[in-house]
């Protein structure tokens, strides 16, 4: 078992507080990775020279917004002007781009510093063949698609950095990688500059050490809200076990337990909530969209050399699931209906409170297990974010996961703040 962000100082954090210089965070960041190497190759290129300079010009300035001074990874699906961007061809050498994608130089323009680029699973959709592997145990997985991005804020390699998820792909590497994450509403981060897979459900998000950090990329990644003042409120959380609670491990329903003892002694209200009618068909109606969808996105890749596609990708782009014009027409039609009955049945809560995965992850040789908690609130469009602070039977992370109606991202933010500094003091409490 390798060190994680858990047994490790947090960077970000040490930065905001004024503990840490932006050169010295660059820098410590720089030598995890090194140190780390041999246990998995999560960074699949950096900047470390230009960072470490960029780094001393932060330092030497006045902050340029809230997350002045702090390293971030990019997932390599999105452009960047000064790395390569690999998932752009067949081959993996696409040139670099005039610009970085928008999701990115938000982030550079508030200060954040960019390390470098790290994997993702082959074409963003299926396992194979990047060489993250998961911080605590090196045979198990990850996580995919946003492998490298979980993996590398859970071994403490960055702070923060960006993801996206189509299915279940920020929360559930964050859950198995022991570290917090966030994916927004649908549509609220600019997608410019990055590779689609389902555009009607691809959605920006991040993978960070902690919340504070992800309230702030949230913040400065186009997400307006005003903050509620939640000191010494009770909030009101609904326990929703989703129509797919069977499939769920021992491990999961003790952390979600967990939780709402923790809420319950803090003086919050939980309470059993139940989804409206026809939602045990979310995840059947995802995955119709989700290939529909992928079929097009794809097409220029088959053209120019389908024999360097992974067949799983082919198996999509030739329509071999038998998903018809009917039923993208019908599953689009069906989530549209939940997505409104969804924010109405959630609307008078201040959270949901969900599993975020099955339970421990599995084996690379098992892949990363179905994202079956995870897809049918993507379909919906709804703000989730996950949070670390449990373990399975094997000792690996399980997370927890909550929800908001869609655009109270920024609530949603600040509830998360509150659960994870529940979970944090129930932490410290057993290791005194």
């Amino acid at each position: 078992m390798t060190p994680s962000a858990q047994s490790l100082p947090a960077i970000g954090r040490a930065v905001l507080n004024g503990e840490m210089s932006s050169e010295k965070a660059v820098q410590t960041c720089l030598e995890r990775i090194a140190e780390q190497n041999g246990h998995g190759r999560n960074f699949v290129s950096l900047r470390a020279e230009e960072a470490l300079a960029e780094a001393r010009v932060r330092d030497s300035e006045s902050a340029r917004g809230p997350l002045h001074g702090i390293p971030f990874a990019v997932k390599d699906i999105f452009q960047t002007a000064e790395l390569p961007n690999e998932l752009y061809s067949p081959d993996g050498k696409e040139l670099k781009a005039a610009k970085d994608a928008a999701a990115v130089a938000l982030l550079r323009t508030a200060g954040a510093v960019l390390l470098g680029k790290v994997a993702t699973v082959e074409f963003t959709t299926h396992e194979n063949p990047d060489e993250s592997r998961n911080p605590f145990a090196k045979e198990f997985t990850p996580g995919g698609s946003s492998a490298g991005s979980g993996a590398a804020v859970g071994e403490g390699q960055v702070p923060l950095a960006l993801a996206t998820q189509t299915g279940g792909s920020t929360i559930r590497p964050a859950s198995f990688c022991g570290a917090a994450a966030f994916k927004p509403t649908w549509g609220r981060v600019p997608v410019e500059g990055m590779k689609p897979f389902a555009p009607s459900l691809d959605t920006v998000g991040w993978v960070a050490e902690d919340s504070e950090l992800l309230l702030r990329a949230a913040r400065v990644s186009g997400i307006e809200e005003a903050e509620t003042d939640l000191d010494g409120v009770s909030l009101r959380i609904g326990f929703y076990e989703t129509p797919y609670f069977s499939e769920a491990e021992e491990e999961t329903n003790v952390a979600l337990g967990e939780t709402v003892r923790l809420l319950i002694a803090a003086g919050h209200h939980v309470e059993e909530v139940h989804g409206p009618k026809g939602a045990e068909r979310l995840n059947e109606w995802q995955d119709i969209v989700m290939k529909g969808e992928g079929r097009a996105s794809y097409l220029l890749e088959q053209a120019r050399d389908p024999a360097a596609l992974h067949p799983g990708v082919l198996e999509v782009i030739s329509r071999e699931q038998g998903y018809t014009h009917d039923h993208m027409r019908g599953a689009y039609e069906q989530l549209a209906a939940m997505r409104r009955e969804f924010d109405s049945v959630m609307g008078s809560y201040d959270a949901w409170l969900t599993p975020a995965v099955v339970g421990e992850p599995p084996k690379l040789e098992k892949g990363n297990t179905l994202a079956t908690f995870n897809r049918l609130f993507t379909a919906l469009g709804l703000p989730c974010a996950g949070l670390p602070g449990f373990t399975g039977p094997y000792g690996l992370p399980v997370g927890i996961q909550l929800l908001a109606p869609r655009f109270a991202d920024i609530h949603l933010l600040q509830v998360a703040r509150i659960v994870e500094g529940l979970i944090i003091r129930r932490q410290k409490s057993e290791d005194a």
